[in-house]
């Protein structure tokens, strides 16, 4: 198609250096061009005032390329269509963590930009425990000599979106130098304040984000589309799309109001179809894109008008009955869906990552204990549908309820 059918775009990794970070802002103002909005991290570029060795200077920071990106972004949207969105994320253990907290208190600063902080669990940890948090970013290889990576009062070891250029464990774990500290919950005020005051920056619990994400083994989730529903891998998109529960709802506001169960059930069985039939006609700017959403087959199925409901049906929002309405609402939707992404697996075939053989790491056995108590070991082969459907987290609530259908998934393979 001329266009896209596709809103929810997350850029590739910006890499921390000038091509790189150029780079992505021309793959920015084409998929912004199609009408697509965008959401980077911008915690993977090194600190203000941290040495550039090729440039022989001292960088200016994340937060100054974030006004390159503001900029390109306002430049293209005038040129015609409506307002460019963009979603800008940032780690919370980040040196520049309070400059950005603070960064639209500017006026006119990052108006083109949605601000959210990626908060860890031990960022919520400390400051449950009223600690010193670290402010860190990773060692570069060339680095390696000038300082002790064994030494825990000037590295740390974590997870970072990439490994490229930086010391990294056979754990995947990235080395980090601590650049200073600063009370946890000083800075968690400090964002409370800022969201106060200016509804800016939200935060994104990641670490959950990750937890749960169904293609845990192969991606890093550090962003989201610009409205924050939809977090995506490095150059992933996904079609969104949601069933308005208030047409089930038979004899509303009587003591016979009752909820379609089978019609909801199969609409969403056929929703589910025609959004999968969407990511053919994907009409995504970048192959990258293109080739993400076809490996993967990513779509969102959602749902709206749920206090309405709730309230034709005679509850009240947030008791205890509303809430198991919920729960059954959400319940229903997910195990129809996985139904028809068997179905349609067996039909048309499975997504391709579903086939793909992945080699054991020493990274998923630690993300998975589990792996090593059915025997995995690190170098061994194993398949994308079985780390999908077995040891995804999201999937094993799913088997819960739906044992049988799951065990199929990790056989055969899931659509999407």
């Amino acid at each position: 198609p001329a266009t896209r059918t596709i809103n929810c775009t997350v850029s590739g990794t910006i890499p921390d250096s000038m091509d790189g970070i150029l780079e992505k802002v021309h793959e920015a103002g084409l998929t912004l061009k199609a009408g697509c909005g965008i959401g980077y991290e911008f915690s993977t570029l090194r600190p203000r005032g941290a040495y550039v060795s090729g440039a022989g200077a001292y960088t200016s920071g994340p937060l100054s390329f974030m006004d390159i990106y503001d900029k390109m972004c306002f430049t293209v949207s005038s040129a015609g269509g409506r307002r460019g969105a963009q979603m800008g994320t940032f780690d919370v253990s980040h040196p520049d963590v309070k400059e950005f907290i603070g960064a639209k208190r500017e006026d006119g600063r990052l108006r083109q930009f949605n601000l959210s902080l990626l908060v860890t669990d031990e960022f919520m940890q400390a400051v449950e425990k009223d600690t010193d948090w670290p402010l860190v970013f990773p060692v570069n290889i060339k680095e390696k000599n000038e300082i002790d990576v064994d030494d825990p009062t000037q590295v740390i070891w974590r997870d970072w979106p990439h490994s490229n250029n930086y010391v990294t464990r056979e754990d995947g774990m990235v080395a980090c130098k601590i650049y200073g500290h600063i009370r946890a919950q000083m800075l968690w005020n400090r964002i409370m304040a800022s969201t106060y005051d200016f509804a800016e920056p939200g935060f994104i619990l990641i670490d959950r984000v990750n937890e749960m994400n169904n293609n845990w083994w192969c991606e890093n989730i550090r962003a989201t589309n610009p409205c924050g529903e939809q977090p995506l891998p490095p150059y992933g998109a996904c079609l969104l799309g949601s069933i308005n529960l208030t047409t089930f709802v038979r004899d509303p506001f009587t003591d016979q109001a009752r909820f379609d169960w089978e019609e909801y059930k199969e609409v969403v069985r056929v929703f589910t179809r025609m959004l999968d039939n969407v990511v053919e006609i994907n009409g995504l700017p970048l192959e990258q894109q293109r080739n993400e959403i076809m490996r993967k087959r990513r779509h969102g199925m959602g749902f709206l008008g749920l206090g309405s409901t709730v309230t034709m049906l005679k509850m009240k929002y947030g008791e205890a009955d509303s809430v198991a309405f919920t729960e059954q609402v959400s319940r229903e939707m997910a195990v129809a869906g996985w139904e028809v992404a068997l179905a349609l697996g067996k039909e048309k075939g499975p997504a391709p990552i579903m086939d793909e053989d992945f080699t054991v790491t020493a990274e998923m056995l630690r993300k998975r204990p589990e792996m090593k108590k059915d025997g995995w070991k690190v170098g061994q082969v194993i398949k994308g549908r079985q780390l999908h459907a077995k040891y995804s987290r999201y999937m094993q609530r799913v088997a819960e309820v739906a044992p049988e259908l799951v065990a199929e998934l990790a056989e055969s393979g899931a659509r999407f």
